[in-house]
This record gives C-alpha cells, sequence and structure tokens, in this order.
C-alpha cells in the first residue's frame, strides 16, 4: 500500500514564458510547505505517536513519504512514549528532542493527560508544561508544530468535553508563539461527520484512541496541511500512499504474530469485502493465522518441535493465505 520534478529546467526558459508559468501557480504547491528538503524532524507525543512508527501505515511514515511527493526528504526522529502526559514530555524533552538538535518537532499531547483521570494533568499545569516545551525547543533553534489531540472514543463524552479546553489552549498558544498548527482535532471530527458516525462503531481508530489505517490517514493529512501542503499537493501525496507497497498491513495475531505488507488500497479493499462478509478484516486475519499455525504445529517433527520454525512456516502460509485473498478481492 503505503515526486515531482521538473521535467524541463526552468532556466532554459524565455523570461515571458517564465513568468506565465510562475502565475499560473506551477510552484505555488510548494511555496507553503515550511519544512525543507534534508532537514531533521523530532516526532514527540504518546502511544499514538509510539504506534505511527511501528505500525508501516502509522501517520509518522505517512507524513515522511507525503513529504516525499514535494521532492523533500527529511530524517524523521521518532520519539513517542506509551502512556505520556506533558509531565513526561517536559521531563525527556532534553534527551529525546534537543539534545539530537533537530530542525523541526511535531508536538502532540493531551490525551493522557486527559484519560488517565486522577493521575493525569489538570488544565492549568498542563498549559505550564506545554509552554514551557515550546518555549524550551524554540529557544535551542527548533521550530514546532503543535498537534491538537484526538479524541478519547469516537463518540461524545465527558473526556473529550473536557479534552476540548486543551485543545482551544494548543490553538491560542500556536498563535502567540508563531508555531505552525495541525488541528488534528477539527480534522478528525470532520471526518467523523462526514461519515454519518455511529457512536458504536469504530471508524478511524482501534479502540477509541489508537488509530486505525483510516485515523492515520486522516492524522497525516491534518500533519501536512499544517506543513503548508495545498489541497493538489495532498491529494497527490494521498494517492502515493495508497500503492505503495510499503504502508498496509495484513495482521493475524494469537500467542506468535504473522504479517503481511500490502498497499493502503489492499487494505482498503480486503476491508470492504469482510464488511460486505458482515465480518471485521481482523477477526477474519486472526482466525487465518491460527489456521496457519495450527497447520505449522502438526506439520512439525514429533519430538523436535522448534518454535522459530513453526513460527517461519506460519509466517510463509499467512502471507500466500492473504494474496490469496487478495486474489479474490482486488479483481
Amino acid at each position: 500500500m503505503f515526486f515531482m520534478s521538473n521535467r524541463f529546467p526552468l532556466r532554459l526558459l524565455p523570461l515571458t514564458s517564465l513568468a506565465i508559468l510562475l502565475f499560473c501557480g506551477i510552484s505555488r504547491g510548494e511555496s507553503g510547505i515550511v519544512i525543507k528538503d534534508g532537514q531533521t524532524v523530532a516526532f514527540m507525543g504518546d502511544s499514538i505517536t509510539q504506534n505511527a512508527w511501528t505500525h508501516p501505515y502509522g501517520y509518522v511514515h505517512l507524513v515522511v513519504h507525503g513529504l516525499e511527493t514535494a521532492g523533500i526528504h527529511i530524517k524523521p526522529i521518532p520519539t513517542g512514549v506509551s502512556g505520556n502526559t506533558s509531565i513526561n514530555m517536559l521531563a525527556r524533552l532534553n534527551h529525546d528532542v534537543l539534545e539530537k538538535k533537530p530542525d523541526w518537532m511535531l508536538l502532540s499531547c493531551g490525551v493522557n493527560d486527559v484519560m488517565h483521570g486522577t493521575t493525569g494533568v489538570e488544565l492549568e499545569p498542563y498549559k505550564k508544561n506545554i509552554t514551557s516545551i515550546v518555549e524550551q525547543a524554540q529557544a535551542a533553534g527548533v521550530k514546532v508544530v503543535i498537534l491538537t489531540a484526538t479524541r478519547i472514543g469516537e463518540e461524545d463524552n465527558a473526556n473529550n468535553r473536557k479534552l476540548a479546553g486543551y485543545n482551544d489552549f494548543l490553538r491560542q498558544l500556536a498563535k502567540e508563539k508563531s508555531c505552525s498548527l495541525a488541528d488534528l482535532s477539527t480534522e478528525e471530527q470532520a471526518a467523523l461527520t462526514a461519515l454519518h458516525a455511529d457512536p458504536r462503531q469504530k471508524y478511524l481508530t482501534l479502540d477509541g484512541v489508537h488509530m486505525n489505517p483510516h485515523g492515520d490517514r486522516m492524522m497525516a493529512r491534518g500533519v501536512l496541511k499544517g506543513l503548508g501542503f495545498s489541497d493538489d499537493f495532498l491529494a497527490k501525496a494521498e494517492q502515493a500512499w495508497m500503492d505503495a507497497p510499503n504502508l498496509g498491513l495484513a495482521e493475524g495475531s494469537a500467542t506468535i504474530r504473522a504479517q503481511a505488507l500490502i498497499t493502503l488500497r489492499q487494505s482498503d479493499a480486503l476491508e470492504a469485502a469482510s464488511a460486505a462478509g458482515h465480518r471485521r478484516l481482523s477477526d477474519q486475519l486472526d482466525s487465518l493465522y491460527l489456521k496457519d499455525l495450527k497447520e505449522a504445529i502438526e506439520g512439525a517433527p514429533e519430538g523436535a518441535r522448534d518454535l522459530a520454525a513453526i513460527q517461519a512456516a506460519a509466517q510463509k502460509k499467512f502471507a500466500a493465505d492473504v494474496n490469496d485473498l487478495l486474489q479474490k478481492n482486488t479483481k
């Protein structure tokens, strides 16, 4: 699943032709993008950001890939840590970000501050922590992109009503500190509204908080928009994601886990086929892998069952079975 280059050197064009091309917007898509080729970007966050690095379809990978559609190749520094609040991120800012001297830091923080309840961080100390993170980064010469926090459950609830105040603060802070803003909260709500969301369903998340491939695409679009991508460039990036060979994942999980890298377009096709059969794709893949694992165990020599060999056999069979599913459902 988941460049642009000029086809001729502009310096060879007559001046009048060059002026016409520029006026018509040949470079307009690139001109607003704030990150430059060759820069280093730290992705500071919690488990949502951590998962966005460990999963091939995660928003960190999609942002990197999206920037490449504009000819911008960055060095990502993934620094998402599960369970982190603003207290934790402030404490590890120097070691995990500033000492690495990135050009940029994308800051995603707020979900755990609210979701952890009495062990979380109330709004006023949260404001102080986030302000300190931004000020320290800027003092060190690091440009900051602030990401508003995504929802805690896709439905309306007390946590999300509380989180709204945190996001209002983040928007205001971005203005005050001249930070770029990726308003993911607004992007997420717009996506759910467009889906006519049923609160009993999970459209963008695996569990109400951590993103599925659709949620990570939503986050990546919001981040790229915050980085200055035009709508035209964003559309090109999204199309590039869909057929890139290393951004999708079919995964079967049990005691031992198997994975098959596919494309995002193929992932969507499998998901649609499962939904048509009133099944969840994750359940179907789990059943498939459990069958493969059972066959691998039964096929191992008696008295010499090697765990690594069994896992390798199950993985090979799972990859073949996923390919068979794709053949049936992507014709």
